[in-house]
C-alpha cells in the first residue's frame, strides 16, 4: 500500500462497566499513549448520537478513524455492549479509501456477535489481537487481507484505490488505449462500452466514433469517461499533418529512462522496419513551433521510412514527451457568408471548430 495510506495502529475499544472507555487491544502495543486516548475517547466510545457512523478525529499528530458501534440487549451490563475497531495514521494521510475498511469491520463484528457473541465472550474476543496483526500487516503490504475468523466465517477486505475525477470528454478528442487492446475483456463492461469497443482506435475521434458506430454522442462521451476514469483509455487531439507540436521537458526521460526506449521503439516502429533511438530522439526534436508535421516528414523523409509517423505523434502525446500547440481563431472581419462568426471567438480551437461544421481544417484557410 502507498505510503499516503499507510496505517501506523489498528486498535480495539469497548466500554467497561467499571472502568469506562479503555483500549483494550492495540497493534503495535503501547502506540496510542494514555494522553492521546483521553484527548479522543469521546470520539472512540461516542454518546448514541454519533454511534454506527464513521467518525475521523486528528489529534497530537494522528489521524483516527472509527465507527463505534452500540449493541442494546438486557444480557449485557448496563444493557449495551459498546466498542470500536479502529485505525490510526499520521495527521497528514488520505483516509478516504480506508474509510470504508473500518465501515465494513464494524459491521462484520457487529454481525459475529449477534450470531455467536464473540465480542461479549472472552475467549473469542481474545482472537482479534492476532486477526489485528494479519490486518495491520497485509493492508500495509499488499492493500487486501482475508481473515478467517472460524470455520464459517472469514473477512475479505480491499482498498479500492481512490481515483481524481476524469476530464470532460469532448467531442473532438480522440480515445487511444493505454494498454494492449487484446488485454481488454469486453465482457466487464456495459453495453454502450461494448458496441463503441471496436471503433477505438485511436485515431478516431469521439464524434466520429458516435457516427460510425450509431450511438448517441452523449452516451459515447459517458462510456470513454468511464474508461478514463478507470486508466482504461487517455485521451489526444485529433491528428493532422497541418498539426505543430513541441517538445516537453519529459523528452528528456527518452534519453533517460530504458524501458521508455523499449516501449516507444516497440510503438512508433513500422511493420517489418526498426527504428533506432536516434532517429525517435531527432524527430521529436524536430517538432518545434511554426513545424508542422507535414513538414517534419518532407525533412526527416529517411527516418520516416523506419517509423510511423501517426504512432510517433500518438506516443508522444500519451507519455507527455510532446505537447499540441492549438489554434484559436478570432474573426476580425464581419463576413458571415462562409464562417460561423460565433465560434470564431478565440475561445475555440479549429479541432472543436471542425467537429462542430463537419468541415477540415484547410476550409478555413481557403475561405
Amino acid at each position: 500500500m502507498g505510503s499516503s495510506r499507510r496505517i501506523e495502529c489498528i486498535f480495539f475499544s469497548e466500554f467497561h462497566p467499571t472502568l469506562g472507555p479503555k483500549i483494550t487491544y492495540q497493534v503495535p502495543e503501547e502506540y496510542i499513549s494514555r494522553e492521546l486516548f483521553d484527548t479522543v475517547q469521546v470520539y472512540i466510545i461516542t454518546k448514541p448520537e454519533l454511534q454506527n457512523k464513521l467518525i475521523t478525529v486528528t489529534a497530537m499528530d494522528k489521524k483516527l478513524i472509527g465507527c463505534p458501534v452500540c449493541i442494546e440487549h438486557k444480557k449485557y451490563s448496563r444493557n449495551a455492549l459498546l466498542f470500536n475497531l479502529g485505525l490510526v495514521c499520521d495527521a497528514t494521510t488520505k483516509t478516504c479509501a480506508l474509510e470504508p475498511i473500518v465501515k465494513k469491520l464494524s459491521g462484520y463484528l457487529t454481525t459475529l456477535e449477534l450470531e455467536s457473541g464473540f465480542i461479549s465472550n472472552e475467549e473469542s474476543k481474545q482472537k482479534l489481537l492476532p486477526l489485528m496483526s494479519t490486518l495491520l500487516e497485509e493492508l500495509n503490504a499488499t492493500g487486501a487481507c482475508t481473515l478467517p475468523i472460524d470455520e464459517s466465517n472469514t473477512i475479505h477486505l480491499k482498498l479500492i484505490e481512490q481515483r481524481k475525477d476524469p476530464m470532460i470528454v469532448q467531442e473532438y478528442d480522440v480515445p487511444v488505449f493505454t494498454q494492449n487492446k487484446d488485454h481488454f475483456i469486453k465482457s466487464q463492461w456495459d453495453l454502450t462500452t461494448q458496441q463503441i469497443l471496436p471503433y477505438i482506435d485511436g485515431y478516431r475521434h469521439i464524434q466520429k466514433i458516435s457516427a460510425e458506430a450509431d450511438v448517441e454522442l452523449n452516451l459515447v462521451r459517458i462510456a470513454i469517461q468511464n474508461l478514463l476514469y478507470y486508466g482504461v483509455v487517455t485521451l489526444v487531439s485529433i491528428f493532422q499533418y497541418s498539426n505543430v507540436y513541441c517538445t516537453t521537458p519529459k523528452v528528456q526521460s527518452l534519453i533517460d529512462d530504458k524501458s521508455i526506449q523499449e516501449e516507444c521503439l516497440h510503438y512508433i516502429n513500422k511493420p517489418g522496419q526498426r527504428a533506432s533511438l536516434r532517429d525517435v530522439f531527432q524527430l521529436y526534436c524536430g517538432l518545434t513551433p511554426g513545424t508542422t508535421v507535414r513538414d517534419l516528414c518532407s525533412r526527416y523523409s529517411q527516418q520516416l521510412q523506419r517509423v510511423d509517423e501517426r504512432k510517433l505523434i500518438q506516443f508522444g502525446l500519451m507519455k507527455g514527451l510532446i505537447r499540441r500547440l492549438q489554434k484559436y481563431p478570432v474573426k476580425v472581419v464581419r463576413d458571415e457568408r462562409s464562417r460561423p462568426p460565433r465560434l470564431f471567438t478565440g475561445c475555440h480551437s479549429y479541432d472543436e471548430i471542425c467537429c462542430k461544421t463537419g468541415k477540415c481544417c484547410s476550409h478555413f484557410f481557403e475561405t
